[in-house]
């Protein structure tokens, strides 16, 4: 079959690689008919590179077709439609037991010191290999598979396997009042989703925050208020300027480490060259390898005893963070990779009944897996008003 495989850093390419099989009573093999391409798998294109190895297959949003299924997979039959949550999660340890699927019992990554796997997500996470590809193996399939019917084309669905959940668990974890005011720095995908979702569940007042002008647009569009950082000296200031001078009740950081890097993380890149890799890797994960701008300014732009939702992702074990600041103005702080089965009953009725968070036309280019390549650069130089990118097989 044909997958994009990872060859080194800015190095994507599809190659044919084995098909994949059924080898647990617990696995199924999907035909991918869609795959998005996430602003997570940028950070592995450029910044994550020494968690990487030559041949890994990405991609962490995928949808298709039961083809096979192992003899413990009793929900599922070939000729299903299905859409696999980006994290594999077992349904029956404390951790699922608890709605915490990112940190499945089953599935954790003890060796690394991590949470539960994650398809196409370098050793880290299991080192699964990804979705997006013509064909997929699903572990734990007993379980991760979501089916849904038949009829709307991918778009309506495929977002449940990463976007949707990310974006609702950032709303619920930012918990908004009503009456009140959700800042949203960064609009890429998840940020976007983040301001539809809390504008539907009726949040007064949702201001985000770019620099990207395609990106504000979309939003604007949406009834987001929205903010072009770099046309503000102290966009805190501004924030506070339309919040009675006390800040946002709430802030989502859906930037996190930006898919450029760091000083640190560029020497980690640098050094996977020329030092053994377990040292580079070493570098990575103790040095300070995120660019804190976005977390600093959520912290600025919050009033004080309001929260901030962190769903952007950090890589860096030794960031410096203003805890004095944090700890005087009683923030509340909560992150988190998504859970998505944890709340895909909220969102699927919001699927079949209409598309109120329009995700029908939420895409911005659709392109076959062989132009993975292209789609990756693209993405990462945010051209052609590139906001979210969907491969076919």
């Amino acid at each position: 079959m044909k997958a994009a495989v990872w060859h080194g850093r800015r190095d994507v390419r599809v190659d044919e690689v084995p098909d994949p099989v059924v080898r647990e009573p617990t696995d199924a093999v999907v035909r991918v008919t869609s795959s998005g391409l996430c602003g997570s798998d940028l950070h592995l294109y450029d910044v994550l590179t020494p968690f990487m190895t030559e041949g890994d297959i990405l991609g962490h949003e995928p949808m298709g077709i039961v083809e096979e299924v192992g003899s413990e997979v009793e929900h599922l039959s070939p000729g299903d439609r299905v859409v696999m949550p980006f994290q594999i999660a077992c349904g029956t340890c404390y951790m699922c037991s608890q709605d915490l699927q990112t940190q499945c019992e089953t599935t954790q990554n003890r060796k690394t010191g991590m949470g539960g796997s994650l398809f196409g997500y370098t050793k880290l996470y299991g080192a699964v290999p990804g979705g997006q590809a013509q064909y997929l193996r699903v572990p734990q399939a007993h379980y991760g598979p979501i089916k849904v019917p038949d009829g709307p084309p991918d778009d309506r669905f495929l977002y449940l396997s990463d976007v949707l959940p990310t974006a609702w668990q950032a709303v619920a974890y930012a918990d908004t009042p009503r009456s009140g005011t959700l800042v949203v720095l960064g609009l890429g995908p998840i940020g976007d989703m983040c301001c539809r979702i809390a504008l539907h569940q009726g949040v007064e007042q949702v201001i985000g925050v770019d620099l990207v002008p395609e990106r504000l647009e979309r939003a604007r569009a949406r009834g987001v208020d929205v903010l072009d950082f770099s046309e503000h000296g102290d966009v805190a200031d501004v924030i506070r300027d339309k919040t009675d001078g006390r800040g946002a009740d709430a802030v989502i950081d859906a930037v996190g480490m930006e898919a450029h890097g760091s000083t640190a993380a560029a020497l980690a890149q640098k050094s996977a060259g020329l030092l053994p890799k377990k040292i580079a890797e070493k570098l990575m994960t103790t040095a300070g390898v995120d660019r804190l701008a976005a977390l600093h300014l959520a912290i600025d732009a919050v009033r004080r005893g309001g929260t901030i939702s962190v769903i952007g992702v950090y890589g860096g074990m030794t960031d410096p963070l203003p805890m004095l600041t944090l700890f005087d103005k009683q923030i509340q702080l909560r992150m988190g990779q998504a859970n998505v089965r944890r709340w895909v009953p909220d969102i699927m009725p919001l699927l079949t009944d209409g598309d109120p968070l329009g995700v029908d036309d939420f895409a911005t280019h659709h392109m076959p897996l062989e132009q993975a390549p292209e789609a990756y650069e693209m993405f990462q130089k945010k051209a052609d008003g590139a906001v979210k990118v969907i491969l076919h097989p």
